[in-house]
């Protein structure tokens, strides 16, 4: 049985946020794209979009393992896994899109995103870092 503390229950939520905030991009801006055509944010919709077939296949990957990780071998558990791992991949590529939709509504706002988006990756890694070290310290 999975935990909701699992790690792949965690994915699971992060993907699933990540396919609302997408569609809810895609519906808005492509609104907005229809009243007021511009090309980067045509651009950062296509990206948007190209994702979103990924992440139903990332849920149907998901689904089918817990249903059936009992009965796979394990060469078809690790092509499960490596699909799931691409699918995530290119669904996480998905937020350059929205990074380019933040820049379309104003420069500004689309630089503030990539920063903090940057400034957020570097604290995740740094404080996965020292988790690490921590753990090695602690054995």
């Amino acid at each position: 049985m999975i935990r909701v503390d699992d790690p792949s229950e965690k994915r699971w939520t992060i993907m699933a946020a990540l396919l609302g905030a997408n569609m809810a991009f895609a519906l808005f801006q492509g609104l907005a794209q229809q009243d007021n055509p511009n090309e980067v944010r045509h651009f950062a919709l296509i990206i948007v979009i190209a994702a979103l077939p990924f992440q139903a296949v990332y849920f149907m990957i998901h689904a089918f393992v817990l249903e059936f990780s009992d009965r796979l071998q394990d060469n078809a558990m690790k092509v499960l896994l490596r699909l799931s791992a691409t699918c995530q991949l290119i669904s996480y590529l998905s937020i350059s899109g929205i990074a380019m939709i933040f820049y379309v509504v104003h420069w500004s706002i689309g630089l503030v995103f990539t920063i903090s988006g940057i400034i957020a990756m570097i604290m995740v890694r740094l404080a996965v870092s020292q988790a690490e070290t921590l753990a090695e310290d602690a054995s």
